[in-house]
């Protein structure tokens, strides 16, 4: 376990998208340069004056690259204050060095938070080898080392806090839009399946009537327009809500009140759509209802599609206290073919995100039945 986990965070790769510079970067170097030069040139009794000059100002101007470059700025960084700490401990057994390197603090947040797996393991050697070696050339105490340590380390936990924090949030956000995703592949399948269903049963049965009933055909031709009509609204809502249009949101959902409208749209010549409703179903709530029409509606359209010889499709709608069942049947052969593709899937979706049931299979005597039970007040 603990092996894999290792692996794990060996192979995270870097951040996304780190900032290359802000003003505050600027501010910031255009602040800790002449502070350490005033340091470098006006601070009494310090060791090795030209030498702690130039790596205070360099090591202010390197935090330009802390983000873009992290593992590489830190190797730079750390890996001159541990040569200089033991070039320090050979000759002259003090600190060498200006207090406006304390700004090198910044350096493992941005290892942390930036760089890759590799890049933070291997950097974080760096670190402590400096850390240790830092401690032995100044070294005033237990409570002083402990404090400096986590001085210095806390910026990296800082770092891996933000950086899981963010990923966190990506993931999240991920998930909303593979959701959104599924969401709106159920909503085009549901409405453009029914929609061209019909539009081609129709344009089937106008090119067979054409020759030998001109007035059957023109009817035909209606109806194909009539689906089209609604077919194109239906998808301009669903792009105008894709483009957060505010009108597109307050657009009303189908539901239970519109699957008369929804039968008298299906029925035809070959196969005749039977709505029932009883019970109370004022109080539905809006996605309870939505979910109603359009398993009804992918129901109907696969009747119509795969059921052979079938003539009647019941829809019944029952409300009682707490829950609302919706049943389709249809009169068709055994052995019907039943729903396949998407819809199936979809369906199932929209019952089960609502804390419902769904089944579907062929009909104790003939044909195929549809049964979903969801809780009237889900939302």
């Amino acid at each position: 376990m603990l092996r894999n986990a290792v692996r794990s965070l060996w192979a995270e790769p870097r951040a996304p998208q780190p900032p290359v510079r802000v003003w505050r970067d600027w501010v910031l170097v255009g602040l800790l340069v002449p502070t350490a030069i005033l340091e470098g040139i006006f601070r009494e009794h310090l060791i090795w004056r030209p030498v702690a000059l130039a790596f205070g100002v360099c090591g202010v101007i390197l935090l330009l690259w802390r983000r873009t470059h992290p593992f590489a700025v830190v190797a730079v960084a750390f890996g001159a204050l541990i040569v200089l700490d033991i070039v320090s401990l050979i000759n002259v057994h003090s600190s060498v060095g200006l207090y406006t390197m304390v700004c090198v603090v910044l350096l493992p947040y941005s290892l942390f938070r930036w760089g890759s797996g590799r890049e933070i393991g291997v950097g974080l050697m760096f670190v402590l080898t400096a850390l240790a070696v830092g401690l032995a050339v100044d070294y005033t105490g237990v409570g002083n080392a402990v404090a400096g340590s986590m001085f210095l380390l806390f910026p990296a936990a800082l770092g891996a806090a933000v950086r899981f924090r963010t990923s966190a949030r990506t993931r999240e956000l991920d998930q909303v839009r593979l959701r959104e995703r599924e969401q709106l592949a159920r909503e085009l399948h549901d409405t453009v399946a029914h929609h061209v269903s019909a539009i081609l049963i129709r344009a089937q049965a106008g090119r067979v009537v054409a020759g030998s009933d001109p007035g059957a055909a023109v009817d035909a031709l209606s109806v194909i327009e009539a689906e089209a009509s609604r077919t194109l609204a239906e998808m301009r809502t669903m792009v105008a809500g894709l483009r957060a249009d505010e009108a597109a949101a307050l657009a009303p959902q189908p539901g239970v009140a519109d699957l008369e409208r929804l039968a008298r749209g299906t029925t035809g010549d070959r196969l005749l759509v039977d709505v029932g409703l009883s019970g109370d179903l004022d109080d539905l709530a809006p996605s309870v209802g939505a979910a109603i029409y359009r398993i009804a509606q992918e129901s109907i359209t696969n009747a119509v599609r795969h059921a052979r010889d079938a003539t009647r499709v019941e829809v019944r709608v029952a409300a009682d206290e707490g829950c609302v069942r919706l049943t389709i049947r249809d009169d068709g052969s055994a052995g019907s073919a039943g729903p396949v593709g998407y819809g199936l899937v979809g369906m199932t979706e929209r019952a089960t995100l609502l804390g419902g049931s769904f089944e579907a299979g062929p009909g104790p005597d003939r044909g195929w039945t549809v049964e979903a039970v969801l809780p009237k007040g889900a939302r």
